[in-house]
């Protein structure tokens, strides 16, 4: 054999060797994962690779947990009951005031309608980029399922926000039949806008056409159906959220007809009434209870958060 093409065989069996080692860490496609092993699950890349990864702690709790928000629960429940149902469904966007539930609307529909094949998945908005990904993960699944972006709002130039507009309107693939998107923001508009926007042309940065610039930031709020407001809660909804929680955590009724002006210097020194306060506050005073005189056991439902 010629020594050019011993040369040349060499080089080929070393080119080998190098794919074969950068086949072994290059990321390849998600894997689907064991769909039995829970009812949710975090998408997740790491160092490249992407994986669904399943939650086997879920949150406990309940619709019936979720006080004061009657309205904006029962759409949101009707529109999961019709999506479970087959029928026609809207994606949904949560807006509002911080700690009033948006998140745990979530996960209760989760505890409530698992039984029935609904399965949530949550994606932090910086892999929104992966949706098409995940989409083919789950294009053909029997179970129905929500994908879960939390707190979810963007800066200029995010990649994610391109991928999460046109996964919900703009592909000509579209979304699957068996998926939906539910996100909550504490943003209405998903963007920041600024108050040159509403200068005349010549005070707004060079933009030649502002109103197409601020319909492009508003765009992607409208191409949720669905789009229901929270509002901060009042002191008498404050109050009755955290003695639905102190009763949840085993406290006697005479302990939460106490608890009232506790309750509100907790709030006050928080600088917010929200739900959430109201079920931090009832976490701690439950737990200052003297089982052995007020006979609580503490064990009542007790949800990672509300």
């Amino acid at each position: 054999m010629a020594v050019g093409a011993i040369e040349l065989e060499a080089l080929l069996a070393r080119a080998e060797r190098i794919l074969a080692r950068l086949e072994a860490v290059l990321p390849g496609p998600a894997r689907a994962p064991d769909w039995e092993a829970a009812h949710a699950f975090l998408w997740r890349r790491r160092h490249g690779r992407a994986n669904l990864q399943a939650v086997t702690a879920l949150s406990r709790i309940r619709l019936r947990d979720l006080r004061d928000i009657d309205a904006q629960k029962a759409r949101v429940d009707r529109n999961t009951r019709q999506f479970l149902a087959g029928r026609r469904a809207n994606n949904v966007l949560l807006t509002g005031a911080r700690g009033s539930g948006k998140s745990s609307l979530v996960k209760a529909l989760l505890n409530e309608y698992a039984d029935r094949g609904l399965r949530v998945i949550e994606v932090d908005k910086g892999d929104l980029v992966d949706l098409p990904e995940i989409m083919e993960l789950l294009a053909g699944r029997p179970e129905r399922f929500i994908i879960f972006c939390d707190d979810l709002s963007f800066e200029e130039g995010e990649a994610g926000y391109k991928a999460l507009k046109s996964a919900l309107d703009g592909s000509m693939s579209g979304m699957a039949d068996n998926v939906l998107l539910y996100a909550t923001s504490n943003r209405r508009h998903l963007m920041p806008e600024y108050h040159d926007e509403n200068m005349p042309v010549r005070h707004a940065g060079g933009e030649i056409h502002p109103g197409e610039a601020v319909e492009e930031k508003v765009s992607l709020s409208e191409r949720f159906g669905l789009w229901l407001s929270f509002y901060p809660f009042g002191q008498d909804e404050y109050l009755d959220i955290a003695a639905h929680w102190l009763e949840m955590f085993g406290a006697p009724p005479a302990r939460i007809a106490a608890a009232r002006q506790e309750a509100l210097q907790w709030a006050l020194m928080r600088g917010s009434r929200s739900g959430r306060v109201a079920w931090q506050f009832a976490r701690d005073y439950a737990g200052r209870l003297d089982d052995s005189e007020d006979g609580g056991d503490g064990e009542g439902a007790d949800p990672d958060r509300p």
